[in-house]
């Protein structure tokens, strides 16, 4: 799979003036639709949109590659309307947990 391994992303990120003067002008506006054309213009899957209340003003839930959210993070940023876009990925700890347990048996710390 180029660009990397399927997986699921939680994109985090704000609005800019220029964004909420947009949401002001046409306060109607269903930005969910916005996010599925990105995601469409990739091949990744969008799992959940929501805006928020708190430090972010939104979250994307998305399947794909880490390189296909990267390409998205540059894209809406780009455009001056997104700011802050973070990107996180869902792990399986159990799995992380199994491989830390190969890698503290076989580390000598400094010292």
């Amino acid at each position: 799979l180029k660009g990397g391994y399927m997986a699921k992303f939680y994109g985090m990120g704000n609005y800019t003036a220029k964004a909420f003067q947009g949401f002001i002008k046409d306060p109607g506006q269903d930005r969910s639709k916005a996010v599925e054309a990105v995601a469409n213009s990739l091949g990744a899957k969008v799992h959940g949109f929501d805006l928020l209340r708190g430090p972010y003003d939104f979250v994307v839930i998305m399947e794909g590659t880490f390189t296909q959210m990267a390409a998205a993070k540059l894209a809406v940023e780009a455009t001056g309307a997104i700011s802050n876009f973070t990107i996180s990925e869902a792990i399986d700890l159990n799995a992380a947990a199994k491989e830390a347990g190969k890698v503290a048996a076989a580390y000598k710390p400094a010292g």
